[in-house]
């Protein structure tokens, strides 16, 4: 663990949370004014805030981890590790959807996140 990049860990952190803020203000800015259900199954108030920062911090240290302890470096490995990481996440997310624990509109918002930001995180973390 000595060898992870303090720089690239908090950069990834905010690679995170950068990627997820666009990610989700573009795809559900009219979701919220225009889906009363969606409005109240959001938690409410800033603890949502405070743990979607540590989860970003969490999932970069992990990739961090992933991508250190292969053994290898560059963008490509990088990538790819994050993806691998992206379908664990997307499987999990498939079976909470075909069991009926999600809908397919947030199922596929969800897959879409995670796939391309885990993919961005090995990439960072493969070139630092």
């Amino acid at each position: 663990m000595t060898d992870i990049s303090i720089i690239a860990f908090i950069a990834g952190g905010l690679l995170y949370m950068v990627y997820g803020g666009i990610y989700y203000s573009v795809l559900l800015s009219d979701k919220k004014s225009k889906n009363e259900s969606f409005s109240q199954q959001e938690t409410k108030g800033a603890i949502k805030y405070v743990f979607a920062v540590l989860i970003a911090f969490i999932s970069s240290f992990i990739v961090a981890l992933f991508v250190q302890m292969s053994g290898e470096v560059g963008v490509l490995s990088g990538a790819g590790i994050g993806l691998l990481i992206g379908t664990v996440i997307t499987m999990v997310y498939l079976k909470n959807h075909l069991f009926g624990l999600m809908s397919k509109k947030a199922f596929i918002i969800a897959i879409g996140d995670h796939l391309v930001v885990f993919t961005l995180l090995g990439i960072l973390h493969g070139l630092i």
